[in-house]
């Protein structure tokens, strides 16, 4: 009777420990990669021990992959709570190519951490076994967004969703992660409000112009 009222407690104990040491790992990835990423700096963050680490993840390479996994979790979650807008598809991939661009801009870990990973060229992400389930929501978004021009004649129909996502994340990631040296490089902060703004409207409409058919006119 007594272990039992106890296994819950220490259950949620151990999965609180794991939660921190992941939170922490994301935190620690994210400035200083996995190379720089020392087992007893995360466990200090978390403010646990680095035989934790090793308790639940293995070692720290498959605390990384933890966290990758993490990171794409939360980047699905939150893809997951955008609702379009069904009866006016242009606006539904506006909203869509948005959400894209604001999340790399207000997630900074998840393109540094990825960025991290791409020097490893993916060697971690791939051992993960969820690794081929975090792209179907993303293109899904985008997918449903031309799904509906298409059935109402506005976007071209041989648009590939895939090609429209890749093109959203070239132009939102590759200015998120590049915008110290690119700022330095043009004379300008491109991490400046006025800046975002003028570089999520360019992007917006170079989606728009890719897809909608030419007879068709975008809201201004």
């Amino acid at each position: 009777m007594t272990q039992k009222t106890h296994r819950p407690a220490h259950q949620a104990r151990a999965q609180a420990t794991r939660q921190s040491l992941l939170e922490a790992s994301i935190e620690v990835f994210s400035t200083h990669g996995l190379h720089g990423g020392s087992v007893s700096r995360i466990a200090e963050l978390a403010q646990s021990h680095d035989r934790m680490i090793y308790y639940y993840f293995g070692n720290k390479e498959g605390l990384f992959i933890a966290a990758l996994e993490e990171i794409y979790r939360r980047y699905n979650e939150a893809e997951a709570a955008v609702s379009l807008d069904t009866s006016n598809p242009i606006k539904a991939l506006t909203a869509a190519v948005e959400f894209f661009v604001r999340y790399f801009r207000d997630h900074p870990e998840f393109v540094t951490v990825l960025n991290s990973e791409n020097l490893y060229r993916g060697k971690h992400i791939s051992q993960s076994l969820l690794a081929s389930q975090f792209s179907k929501p993303a293109i899904g978004l985008v997918d449903q967004a031309l799904s509906l021009g298409k059935q109402q004649g506005v976007f071209r129909a041989e648009t590939q969703s895939r090609d429209v996502y890749l093109m959203i994340s070239a132009m939102g990631y590759f200015y998120q992660s590049n915008q110290y040296t690119l700022s330095a490089f043009l004379g300008e902060t491109l991490s400046a409000p006025q800046c975002y703004e003028h570089w999520e409207s360019f992007v917006v409409d170079a989606v728009l112009r890719t897809v909608i058919l030419p007879t068709t006119h975008s809201p201004q």
